[in-house]
């Protein structure tokens, strides 16, 4: 028996492998992140991001900065969130059901603080930041990008670094508004390697980079009473409006290699090998919310839209996804949620919300995509420890629950590698759960 060689092709997809493993440990990445999937901090996870325009605290940032401005007192906020799916796809032809249980762990912090005293100004500035790191602090960087010769869910698994910094001010009497930048990663490595046919190599060369992309969010919100009827009372007060628009965002990975084999592949004209493929996708969103409250309760709603179908764009440019011919649609999430405060410092907090799947094809060539309809719940406990007696404010614990159930939908696996079974029906079903707690610091 004779041992083959290592075919040119074969070299080369290692030496790829080897500038990608150069960049970040391989995770079960998703199209999606920590705020638009599940929620930031426990308010926005047991709302089901019904009430996140309206949260005071520093997940703010992200939903709604204008709405930093709505307590003039400094916040750090640290946080825990755990996501744990289940997600099947059966057919008569597969030995067990469940396609992805893989789980995201992260660890959150924020701050929000009043900038007002840097300037010689009266008019308050309000800056706030909000990171989130996966696997507990210990993941900065979580991405994949690949096809699947059984099926993927497209927005679930590990999320990459959530970063974020904003600021808010007062425009007029009872209008704030606000603006953030969120950041995400794009990297790029480019390798060099002279290799034999046994798949020795030698010379390497490996340049790995990675540039900030900042993409922006802007809103604004309005205490109707406040801004109609400043000095008396009227059947506006404890009305509030809110609207929001968060710009598309992406990480993406671009790898270029080339290799030389002595005697075959010359170092004139080197085999090349270019990637360029996106992960953690989240579309331009526009957001409206509505909210009514008094010292006791307070009822929300938030339609959302979310523009997926500029998506189809990026898979064009993604050289793992391209073949998929994947069809995306606009889709519009209504959202509804209330909390009501009980015992003086204890808040009970519920929420709901039904997400149409964003994903038209019911068939996406070698990459083989899942994705469903959805119903969200949630449930969320508050409370305010106020005998500190070293700290000047109360100290605030929150704890939430959210259940994601995907509903059945059929999907067609479609593979052009050999010995798979192309055709297949698969149906897809679901669920997630998500627990959150965080501890908040006034000051």
């Amino acid at each position: 028996m004779t041992n083959q060689a290592p075919q040119p092709s074969r070299l080369l997809i290692s030496a790829v492998t080897l500038a990608l493993a150069g960049m970040a440990s391989t995770a079960s990445a998703s199209m999606g992140n920590i705020g638009t999937t599940y929620g930031i901090l426990p308010t926005d996870v047991a709302s089901a991001q019904a009430l996140s325009m309206f949260n005071s605290q520093v997940s703010a940032t992200y939903y709604n900065p204008a709405y930093l401005a709505k307590d003039p007192r400094g916040e750090l906020t640290s946080g825990l969130m755990h996501a744990q799916p289940e997600l099947r796809a059966k057919s008569p032809y597969r030995d067990g059901d469940v396609v992805s249980d893989q789980e995201s762990q992260h660890v959150l912090i924020g701050m929000k603080t009043n900038l007002t005293s840097l300037t010689r100004f009266d008019h308050p500035i309000y800056l706030g930041f909000m990171a989130g790191v996966e696997k507990y602090g210990k993941e900065m960087l979580a991405f994949e990008s690949n096809t699947s010769e059984t099926g993927q869910f497209l927005e679930y698994g590990r999320q990459p670094l959530f970063l974020l910094l904003g600021g808010a001010t007062t425009l007029w009497r009872g209008i704030d508004v606000g603006a953030s930048a969120r950041i995400t990663l794009h990297s790029s490595a480019s390798l060099k390697t002279t290799t034999d046919l046994a798949g020795n190599t030698q010379y390497e060369s490996l340049t790995v980079n990675a540039k900030p992309s900042i993409r922006s969010i802007l809103s604004t919100s309005i205490d109707l009473g406040e801004t109609f009827c400043p000095d008396s009372e009227c059947w506006l007060d404890g009305w509030e409006t809110a609207f929001a628009y968060r710009s598309s965002s992406n990480t993406n990975t671009e790898v270029s290699a080339n290799t030389v084999i002595p005697g075959l592949i010359p170092e004139s004209a080197p085999l090349v090998f270019s990637v360029l493929t996106y992960d953690s996708y989240q579309p331009s969103i526009y957001a409206a919310g509505i909210q009514y409250g008094t010292d006791s309760w307070r009822l929300g709603l938030t339609l959302e839209q979310q523009n997926w179908s500029d998506l189809e764009d990026e898979f064009d440019n993604d050289t793992i996804k391209d073949q998929a011919n994947a069809r995306f649609k606009d889709i519009l999430i209504p959202r509804i949620g209330a909390e009501f405060k009980f015992a003086e410092h204890f808040g009970l907090t519920l929420g709901f919300a039904y997400q149409e799947s964003a994903l038209k094809s019911n068939s996406t060539q070698d990459v083989n995509y899942f994705d469903n309809d959805k119903y969200i719940a949630g449930i969320g406990l508050s409370a305010e420890y106020t005998r500190t007696r070293v700290l000047t404010y109360p100290v605030r614990f929150d704890i939430a629950y959210q259940r994601q159930m995907l509903q059945d939908r059929d999907f067609t696996i479609d593979s052009t590698k050999p010995g798979t079974r192309d055709g297949e029906v698969v149906t897809t079903d679901g669920e997630v759960d998500v627990f959150s707690g965080s501890v908040t610091l006034k000051f």
